[in-house]
């Protein structure tokens, strides 16, 4: 029997296979790529909402250990918060700015020193604040405006407010200008912040014992833990919370640019929150124990770095020179704080009007918007 002879395609059938199978693998390599970009953002959620998450507890660990610190060294509960707390949770922003401005090669690199160095104290001065408010909110049982008032000296607190803004309005007047021995005025900035721990030290409250310490978390059945057991536990939460606030920084810029954000919104909205992270979540937890008094020293005292020590290094290694949005951000950070200031100053400090301070990062969240897409 004669074999059936094969059926030769046409040219226009040859052309159809060929589109479709090239349509297909298209198709599925789209798919896949859909699939990886998914992937890609679930993971950074999960590290996103991870880090947040060991943040958090890492400082339940440092707010015991640093309270314990301040103990053994019989200081008041505003200079444990205004010096020990706020140096110690301070140093993951100020890296920020020391391996930006010291270790950038482009003027794109350095300016993120310099916006971190404006991002930092803005964040404090509004969305720090507007949490501890909402936080003794939350804890009086939403019935704020019948106990206007907060647990604090705030006098004293008026007192570093007074000082961050003599700062903050000399540091943003250098942003104006430019000569020849500028660098020179960061040496001022140092020694202002050592001025200021050496008056926050001679003229601390009474001691921590008046506070309730909970016992020191690494040794719970021990009474009275020594000072290196207190260190340890310290030491070894800020290295946690740095470690983590790096992956936190990192997942949030990630998000920023998923979510379209231009670089300079990233700069100056998403990175300062991340950096401040461990500042809010320390004045959460002591807001939770009740202890008003610390979670206000530490914003106050690591506003006081932020203003300094930051700013020092933008002087000392790049021009220092501020454009529309920085400014903004200094002014508005000044609106804020001349607020503040002011209760502060009149002892009328009230639980709404801390909460209201949020209200100025959202005018400035509105202006980068409107900024960077006019």
């Amino acid at each position: 029997m004669q074999a059936a002879c094969p059926r030769m395609e046409q040219p226009g059938e040859t052309f159809g296979r060929i589109a479709f199978t090239l349509a297909g693998r298209a198709a599925m390599s789209r798919h896949g790529y859909l699939l990886v970009r998914l992937a890609y953002m679930l993971l950074t959620l999960f590290l996103f909402f991870l880090s947040a998450a060991v943040i958090y507890f890492a400082c339940e660990f440092f707010v015991n250990g640093v309270e314990w610190v301040g103990h053994r060294f019989q200081l008041g509960a505003t200079a444990t918060g205004t010096v020990l707390a706020a140096f110690g949770t301070a140093l993951p922003e100020s890296a920020v700015t020391f391996m930006a401005v010291v270790f950038g090669t482009s003027p794109e690199q350095k300016d993120i020193g310099v916006g971190a160095a404006m991002g930092g104290p803005l964040v404090l001065a509004t969305l720090a604040y507007a949490v501890v408010g909402l936080a003794l909110w939350r804890r009086r049982n939403g019935q704020a405006a019948g106990v206007p008032c907060i647990n604090a000296d705030q006098q004293r607190l008026a007192r570093d407010q007074a000082w961050f803004m003599g700062i903050f309005v000399a540091k943003v007047g250098l942003g104006l200008l430019a000569f020849a021995w500028k660098p020179w005025l960061g040496l001022l900035f140092l020694g202002t912040y050592a001025l200021y721990v050496k008056r926050e030290l001679s003229r601390d409250d009474e001691c921590l014992d008046c506070e309730d310490l909970e016992p020191l978390k690494l040794r719970p059945r021990d009474e009275d833990p020594s000072m290196g057991w207190a260190v340890t536990q310290t030491v070894l939460a800020l290295l946690v919370i740095a470690g983590a606030s790096r992956v936190f920084v990192n997942q949030i810029e990630l998000l920023g640019v998923a979510m379209g954000a231009s670089p300079h919104v990233a700069a100056l909205l998403l990175a300062p929150v991340a950096t401040e992270l461990p500042e809010i979540m320390n004045a959460l937890i002591w807001v939770r124990q009740g202890k008003e008094r610390l979670a206000l020293a530490n914003i106050s005292g690591a506003m006081m770095i932020q203003a300094t020590i930051p700013s020092a290094l933008g002087i000392f290694l790049t021009p220092w020179l501020l454009d529309g949005p920085l400014l903004t951000a200094g002014f508005v950070t000044m609106f804020s704080i001349g607020m503040l200031w002011l209760r502060f100053r009149r002892a009328g400090m009230s639980v709404p009007a801390l909460s209201a301070a949020g209200g100025f990062y959202a005018l400035f969240a509105v202006y980068l918007g409107w900024h960077f897409h006019a």
